[in-house]
């Protein structure tokens, strides 16, 4: 075998982990030194003590293969004493966190890009996961940041190409390489938060009807084996299920516009009881029941006011948490049970605090993404599962179980207005421009509603104490109505403006309404306020959900 190589490298001024890591787009990866330099960096982030067992595993897009072997020439050079790498190099994110808690893991390596395209002109991404399984927090991604900042050299071991067949094993030099199932432990651990009894029985004897899409994605090899083999579901009902480089050519993401087949067919008669999706890398979900669009705020909001029928919350939720621009609907449930609701800004690694402190039970965020305190990610296929046992338990609808949730709480007409492609300047002209002229706003209304104070979200961290600032910007109604105005992270080139809307109605007689017809106006409004077609040359939303 050949010795260890030091080579000589410089740094790259574009690595700032964002949100969810480092996203580029593959040509930007593929040039010489640089993710090379980011996992070194990510090791050099580590402490000795924390370079005993990592995680290392990706949603399969293009560039995946090639990415593992360079991080595992990588990761033998610099020592690491074993390396748990998913099996043809692919593990959902979910799957990650669980794999870093259940073998104890110091933590993971994700390659993914989540909801965003995939091929060898799209994106491709980055991030490290730490003990909890969660997402590193910012005083870890700030390590790495600064280290790929003043970089000048990385070790590398040259490795034959290896071979990534489930229950292969290598020794390389004091490293010990072992490739486990995608799905195995994944699985195991569904069947130990879900009674996959009464499911089964509901789903073969064709009592509660499912169909799921996994978009060409990496939950299609866990919606086989949990819902086919598991759960009995028909081949049929499963959907896209071949994971491939480009996620056949679409765009991963969830919602009405990307799995718009999903769509057309739960609003015609093919329509089962209940219809699901999930993303690229297995984290976000779309839930659709007969002629029926459940929003990611909402469908929270029922997962924690019917948290009984889940056999892992009957112990009870003790608290919830859901991002700043999800709606308000989850705090009403949270006020009836009589448990705390936090805010957090946008990303999950805001919930990892309050989750290891048992401070929460379930978070949310409206981007498509919720989860419970099984792992330290949003989790696709459990919130199926959640729904799945819902349905089961109660005996209603997806509609039915809607309308008695607004006729109880009141209903969140919720969505969200992407401006995508913006020049950065412009789009960040915009978030400064509201804040600047907040006075001015804060004076006005909009349909007889008086704005009560415009500002600029910053949470404190109950656990450690930490201050996250300029979270987004926010203009709040005097009635709980709002508009939230946020760039995004997750992009990886150019910027995009999100502005979230949320009016909040009680009437029962106004509660047919489409969300997105609902909110029109509002949207119009923000638009307007905000100066988004003087400042940008956007026109109206590139995409509406």
């Amino acid at each position: 075998m050949e010795t260890i190589q030091t080579i000589q490298t410089r740094p790259f001024t574009d690595q700032k982990p964002g949100t969810s890591g480092l996203r580029k787009k593959v040509r930007v990866f593929q040039q010489p030194h640089y993710l090379q330099n980011f996992v070194q960096s990510i090791v050099d982030a580590l402490p000795e003590s924390g370079r005993q067992r990592l995680v290392v595993g990706g949603d399969g897009r293009f560039y995946n293969r090639e990415a593992i072997q360079i991080i595992l020439e990588i990761l033998v050079a610099n020592g690491i004493r074993e390396v748990l790498v998913g099996e043809g190099g692919i593990l959902s994110t979910p799957a990650v966190s669980n794999l870093i808690r259940q073998t104890g893991a110091d933590g993971g390596i994700v390659l993914s890009a989540s909801h965003n395209p995939g091929g060898p002109d799209e994106d491709f991404g980055i991030k490290f996961n730490n003990a909890s399984g969660a997402p590193a927090p910012e005083s870890v991604t700030q390590k790495i940041f600064d280290s790929t900042r003043s970089i000048q050299q990385y070790r590398r071991m040259p490795l034959p190409p290896v071979d990534l067949s489930a229950g292969r094993s290598y020794r390389f030099l004091d490293t010990d390489v072992h490739v486990v199932s995608s799905v195995d432990d994944y699985a195991r651990l569904m069947t130990t938060l879900f009674d996959f009894d009464r499911l089964r029985d509901a789903v073969s004897q064709g009592r509660v009807n499912l169909q799921f899409d996994a978009m060409h994605a990496v939950t299609g090899p866990y919606a086989r084996r949990i819902f086919h083999d598991m759960l009995g579901l028909k081949p049929a009902f499963l959907h896209n299920v071949s994971p491939s480089e480009d996620f056949g050519g679409g765009h991963p993401d969830p919602n009405r516009v990307h799995a718009h087949d999903l769509w057309e067919r739960m609003m015609s008669a093919q329509a089962t009881d209940l219809g699901a999706a999930s993303d690229g890398d297995g984290d976000r979900n779309m839930i659709m029941g007969r002629n029926t669009f459940v929003s990611p705020s909402d469908s929270l909001a029922l997962i924690a006011e019917h948290s009984a029928c889940i056999p892992q919350f009957r112990s009870g939720l003790i608290g919830v948490a859901r991002s700043m621009p999800t709606s308000t609907a989850i705090d009403r449930v949270a006020a009836a049970l009589g448990i705390p609701c936090y805010e957090t800004p946008t990303g999950w690694k805001f919930f990892g605090n309050l989750l290891d402190a048992g401070k929460v039970r379930l978070c949310g965020e409206e981007s498509f993404g919720t989860s419970g305190d099984h792992v330290r990610e949003k989790d696709g296929v459990w919130a199926v599962l959640c729904w799945l046992s819902i349905l089961v338990e109660t005996g209603l609808s997806v509609q039915e179980l809607l309308q008695r949730h607004w006729a109880r709480f009141g209903r969140s007409y919720y969505c969200r207005h992407d401006y995508e492609g913006l020049a950065a300047p412009a789009a960040e002209a915009v978030m400064q421009g509201l804040l600047a002229d907040a006075d001015t706003i804060a004076r006005q209304s909009f349909a007889g509603n008086a704005i009560a104070k415009v500002d600029s979200f910053t949470y404190a961290d109950p656990v450690d104490g930490s201050i996250s600032a300029n979270q987004g910007v926010r203009i709040l109604f005097e009635n709980g109505n709002r508009i939230v105005y946020r760039l995004s992270g997750t992009g990886t080139d150019s910027a995009t403006l999100r502005v979230y809307l949320e009016q909040i109605e009680q009437r029962m007689d106004h509660l047919q309404h489409d969300a997105l017809e609902f909110n029109r106006e509002l949207g119009r409004f923000a638009h307007q306020v905000a100066q988004i077609g003087a400042l940008t040359g956007a026109q109206a939303p590139s995409v509406m959900t």
